[in-house]
């Protein structure tokens, strides 16, 4: 069976090798004008390369808040639409068509931890994978150190009438060193130069560079813009001559494609310099040569202290002038922050984080990822200057919550605009996945619960900050998720008690329904035993109502509403349900939670249940692992906590 494994693996490696086989492609440049003539997207400029990738995959339409989610983003990156669509749409997409703001510098600016490296990584991989399909397929003049694009080949005076001809617009020039094989080795015939296909990789530094800030004393701008090959100048004996140069900095191996710029404002001037010219005019200056040509997305990223003390300082005003700078905050919505952790937590190594402990093993209790997701959210919240929006509140409609008191989804984009450096400060995901993993490990239990991540981020708290002021701020954070875990608590527990729950929902539901329309037609109502006509329940009506806060005054307008609900079913064909009304729903289940209080309360605090309380306590966690994702430790232990809530 191993050895069956073995060979399919292997096989797959094969079809992978052949795949890229089949991508090569050899041939000249007349080859190359039938197949622009007829794919017209093969010369694409770098900025067009990207806005196409990242389309191809296209997008969906967003309700909360009306953003586009790109596909191609959607896996890996989450509660930035803002960001990606200020990328994508006021960046990428006129950039793509030529407009001058591809000559700007493409800054990320952001919190540390906040998704910058993961957005360009996704960028860079992205390009890698797209080289490979027949719409991002790209071609360079063969041998030349900068794959540069075979239409240079064609000369100025001919471009118009190429462009005429064809539709294309040629931006650019021949590099040195294939106008030197121009002049001695094609003797200006060019229907023959060789063109191959390439494929974008960052490893082959083929189309994808990366450049780091090192130390100013080591770090030369030839890694930028490439050298002097010393062992060729003794052949060749003149600087200027294109065979004894390495074109091979960064900027010289992506063109075509992208490079990555980590913690740009931290690298000299004079690194910054080659970048200004680059950015603003698409040329390199190597030493004792003419301006060299270059098609590349710049992309940048540096933290938000970097970027407001280089951003305050006049005397970096060129250079300003040449950056488009896109805010990556932190995510604000505690759904997609669940993600990440789920996301981190699936790609971490069992080995690395302990030698002892399998983690695929432990068991997650739901809730868990929330609440931890609840803290992060709410340090990144800032307090709305709008009365009676508290934080929590604020969370719960950014996370896509209908109604939360007075407020609803009508406001999330206002309080989005209130302050537009929302998230730009507060914890970030590597400190709470550092605490989660913390809990995981820790005391030995096969599972983990919400109360013992929330204990491992209130002893993280002190390590956090030496800031008493920020320690109590972070620890009342704690408090309020502690609260809405107890609540949360609370309702799935009483829910598990519930048997057959939807059954007697229904029951209480079809109940209320009937009192409500002999309320509404002026009409008795026949009793559930007897069958005698009586009046219609107003007890049992109020005692549903109240659950939701409806008040004397307003019980005839809700009770209406409804009955207008039932009969617009009705007239459809369709029958109502608990479900066909959130406020009722929600009414429902109160109801039936507050009735069964008292019994959860004795049966899940009783240290020594009787039989019937112990085959209870049995079916109930039975239920809550059947249906809520538990498992037995887990289950038992929430019942303990909610018994200890109920008692207080």
């Amino acid at each position: 069976m191993e050895a069956m494994k073995t060979s399919d693996f292997l096989k797959q490696v094969e079809e992978q090798r052949s795949l890229e086989r089949s991508l090569a492609w050899d041939g000249t440049f007349s080859d190359y004008l039938e197949m622009v003539s007829e794919s017209p997207q093969i010369a694409d400029l770098s900025h067009a390369r990207l806005y196409n990738m990242i389309m191809s995959g296209g997008f969906t339409e967003k309700e909360e808040g009306g953003f586009k989610e790109y596909t191609f983003f959607q896996d890996d990156l989450y509660g930035l639409e803002r960001t990606l669509q200020q990328l994508v749409e006021e960046y990428l997409n006129p950039a793509s068509r030529r407009l001058d703001i591809r000559k700007r510098i493409l800054m990320l600016v952001g919190p540390v931890g906040g998704g910058k490296s993961t957005l360009v990584t996704l960028v860079k991989r992205g390009l890698e994978k797209y080289s490979k399909t027949d719409m991002g397929a790209t071609y360079a003049i063969k041998g030349c150190p900068m794959h540069e694009e075979p239409l240079h080949l064609i000369p100025e005076e001919l471009r118009l009438d190429f462009k005429s001809h064809y539709g294309i617009y040629i931006e650019g020039d021949l590099c040195p060193v294939c106008r030197y094989r121009m002049d001695h080795e094609w003797e200006h015939n060019i229907q023959n130069v060789p063109v191959q296909r390439i494929l974008l990789s960052e490893r082959a530094r083929l189309g994808i560079g990366t450049f780091k800030p090192a130390d100013p004393k080591s770090q030369d701008v030839a890694e930028l813009t490439g050298s002097v090959n010393i062992q060729a100048l003794t052949e060749f004996g003149q600087e200027s001559d294109p065979r004894v140069y390495n074109f091979d900095g960064e900027l010289n191996i992506a063109n075509r494609g992208a490079m990555e710029f980590i913690e740009m404002l931290k690298a000299e001037k004079r690194f910054l310099y080659e970048l200004n010219t680059v950015a603003g005019e698409q040329t390199i200056k190597a030493s004792r040569f003419a301006l060299i040509y270059c098609d590349l997305v710049v992309i940048a990223h540096t933290n938000e202290y970097e970027y407001n003390s280089y951003f305050s300082n006049k005397e970096n005003e060129a250079m300003i002038d040449r950056i488009f700078v896109v805010k990556v905050p932190y995510n604000l919505r505690v759904s997609e922050e669940v993600r990440i952790y789920e996301k981190l937590i699936g790609q971490s190594d069992v080995q690395e984080v302990s030698k002892s402990l399998d983690l695929s093993k432990i068991h997650i209790a739901p809730h868990t990822l929330r609440v931890a997701s609840m803290f992060a959210i709410l340090t990144r919240l800032k307090t709305s200057k709008k009365a009676g929006l508290s934080l929590p509140a604020k969370m719960k409609l950014y996370d896509g919550e209908k109604q939360v008191g007075d407020w609803d989804q009508r406001h999330v984009r206002e309080l989005h605009d209130e302050y537009l450096d929302e998230g730009m400060n507060g914890v970030s995901p590597r400190f709470v996945i550092n605490r989660i993993s913390s809990a995981l490990v820790k005391g030995g239990k096969n599972y983990v619960t919400p109360i013992d991540v929330l204990r491992s981020l209130r002893d993280g708290i002190t390590e956090y900050t030496n800031n008493e002021e920020e320690r109590r701020r972070l620890l009342g954070f704690i408090d309020d998720v502690r609260k809405e875990f107890d609540d949360a608590a609370k309702k799935e527990v009483q829910r598990a008690f519930v048997y057959s729950y939807e059954e007697s929902a229904k029951t209480l539901m079809d109940n209320y329904i009937d009192n409500v329309e002999a309320f509404c037609n002026h009409e008795k109502v026949k009793h559930p035993i007897t069958g005698e006509d009586v009046e219609s329940d107003e007890r049992l009506m109020r005692s549903i109502e109240e659950q939701i806060g409806v008040t004397e005054n307003a019980k005839r307008e809700f009770r209406e509403g409804i009955m207008r609900s039932v009969a617009s079913l009705m007239r459809r064909g369709q029958t109502f349900t608990v479900v066909s009304d959130e406020r009722l729903k929600e009414a429902i289940e109160k109801k039936l939670f507050s009735d069964l209080k008292d019994i959860v309360k004795i049966t899940t605090s009783t240290k020594t249940p009787d039989d019937t309380q112990l085959k209870k306590i049995n079916d109930v966690i039975d239920r809550m692992c059947r249906e809520q994702g538990y498992t037995h430790e887990s289950a038992n232990e929430l019942l303990r906590y909610v018994g200890t809530l109920l008692n207080r």
